[in-house]
């Protein structure tokens, strides 16, 4: 997927579909917010002057992660309805963030993956649901618990990267199931996920498992250097003491890999647990008003100034040039966002990942303790204080936390 035959940006029925969908959904979050909700909103001055600086796309200098706990499985949107509607209605300057293929992208009739449906408390077929998240700039993302093809390193992953970059890229990927999807057209079934823009050519699509068709949003320059929006711990997470999991590793990928630092502005969330908990009755899909909400932005702990992530991405592009070196390989175009086996595999990337996650979840709780809550207990952090929950994904966990895995 290079430039060199990519138009500048999707088609216009494209992006006026998404603009309508991103305005609606943000403008309903913003209704629900600040209408039926007794919203408290920290920094926002200071997000929006960010977000303002990146207004246009040809100036853009880096790209943009916000990162936070996740308490609810409608944290995102319902926190973007604290932006203005103008923000809402302009799909190029926000988030894209990443949704379970399983849920959200299904291409098959299975009673368990039917969520969005009883969610929406309609029986839309699955084109609809693909096409709805599709235009809600949602990555379909494969879990690994449900799918053979999730993982640190699945072809999602690779566009979240690149949109965090700019272009050209190469099109090199490094299994069969990770290739862009040149040959095949979309599958036009109800039952299939398969969306592509019309209007535009089939190379600007990629798959994320070798037979599904998705757009490639980083084949457009106008998707350079875009904001992306993650929360690292994987699962909703509802604590009475307001902790959290610790961090997965896709976070660090998004913040080495690219070819500039990013701005990285760590955020903490609460409220959202009482709008939809998972301990909630009847009428279980409708979200609850007059609950009291908040969201803190912190301070930007990335970009173009000396910071945390400052020395880690130096040793990462020292483990790349090393490991080009023993491959003989030039740099030419990169192929970003791909890695050999050295740098998935290799001890020295897995303990930069390991370094990088926990000061990204480090940053997070600076922002939790500037909202005023006490400090948490260190071993919430380490993946192997919750291997005691053994095989049980979600629920009510020993902890007393309700857990849903999304």
């Amino acid at each position: 997927m290079t430039t060199d035959s990519s138009p500048y940006e999707p088609s216009l029925p494209w992006r006026t579909g998404s603009s309508i969908i991103m305005g609606l959904a943000g403008s309903l979050c913003r209704i629900f917010m600040f209408g039926a909700s007794n919203t408290d909103v920290h920094g926002l001055d200071r997000f929006q002057d960010l977000l303002d600086e990146r207004a246009d796309v040809d100036k853009r200098q880096r790209g943009l992660i916000t990162v936070s706990n996740h308490i609810s499985i409608i944290d995102d949107p319902l926190i973007w309805g604290v932006l203005p509607f103008s923000y809402a209605f302009n799909p190029s300057n926000h988030r894209w963030s990443t949704g379970s293929y399983d849920l959200c992208f299904t291409n098959k009739l299975d009673p368990s993956s039917i969520y969005a449906k009883r969610f929406m408390g309609l029986m839309l077929d699955y084109r609809i649901l693909s096409t709805f998240f599709t235009f809600g700039q949602v990555l379909p993302t494969h879990r690994s618990a449900h799918s053979t093809y999730g993982g640190l390193f699945q072809p999602t992953m690779t566009q979240a990267v690149r949109l965090l970059s700019r272009q050209p890229f190469s099109h090199a990927y490094n299994s069969a199931h990770e290739s862009t999807n040149v040959e095949n057209r979309p599958d036009p079934s109800v039952l299939s996920p398969d969306i592509s823009d019309p209007f535009s050519s089939p190379h600007l699509t990629y798959s994320t498992n070798g037979t599904d068709t998705f757009p490639a949003p980083s084949s457009y320059p106008s998707r350079k250097y875009a904001w992306i929006h993650i929360f690292p711990e994987g699962r909703v997470h509802q604590h009475p003491r307001k902790t959290m999991r610790y961090f997965k590793w896709g976070v660090a990928r998004l913040i080495l890999e690219p070819d500039v630092c990013p701005d990285i502005v760590p955020m903490w969330i609460e409220g959202n647990d009482q709008v939809y908990n998972e301990a909630r009755g009847w009428p279980r899909f409708v979200p609850r008003p007059g609950k009291t909400l908040g969201i803190w932005f912190g301070e930007n702990v990335g970009g173009a100034r000396d910071n945390v992530f400052t020395e880690l991405r130096r040793k990462w592009r020292k483990l790349v040039e090393d490991e080009r070196r023993q491959r003989n390989t030039s740099t030419g175009q990169e192929a970003r966002g791909v890695l050999s086996e050295g740098l998935k595999y290799g001890k020295e990337a897995i303990e930069l990942r390991i370094e990088c996650t926990k000061c990204m979840r480090d940053e997070v709780l600076k922002v939790r303790k500037m909202r005023g809550l006490p400090d948490e207990d260190p071993k919430n952090g380490l993946v192997e204080t919750w291997i005691e929950e053994g095989g049980k994904r979600e629920g009510r966990m020993k902890d007393g936390s309700l857990v849903k895995d999304v």
